[in-house]
């Protein structure tokens, strides 16, 4: 999971600089060597399995773009990426992942990842980020 993170996250911030008329490639290159913000948390939440993968996907789903990750289904759990926006300005581009886990039959486990790529000025955008995705998951 980390090293397609950091590739998505150099992706993105490289992208960013593109549109401001910056160096992308540099800034690709930087992004890598900058230390990462991460942040997980652990839900179980009170629906169906199936219930709670419609549930998360449409809440990531709200809060960025969706990425493809090119696995395979497996019958006991699902991960959904999306790349959002954190950080001042929601420029600052934050790696979601949530692994969604079968649980009983009532209720799911979720671990919610979120990772952003940290400058001089800490903004801890992947803490706010997963907490904030958070509290909505778990409402």
């Amino acid at each position: 999971m980390d090293e397609r993170e950091d590739e998505l996250l150099a992706d993105e911030l490289a992208a960013l600089a593109a549109v401001a008329g910056g160096w992308g490639g540099l800034t690709h290159f930087v992004a890598k060597l900058m230390r990462k913000n991460v942040h997980e948390i652990d839900l179980v939440v009170a629906l169906s399995f199936e219930d709670t993968v419609e549930r998360v996907a449409r809440v990531l789903g709200r809060a960025g773009r969706r990425v493809c990750l090119g696995s395979e289904h497996c019958a006991e759990q699902r991960m959904i990426r999306v790349v959002a926006g954190g950080g001042v300005g929601g420029m600052n581009p934050v790696v979601v992942t949530a692994l969604v886990t079968k649980g009983e039959a009532s209720d799911s486990q979720v671990r919610l990842r979120a990772a952003a790529k940290e400058g001089l000025i800490r903004q801890r955008a992947g803490e706010r980020t997963a907490s904030r995705l958070a509290t909505l998951l778990d409402m």
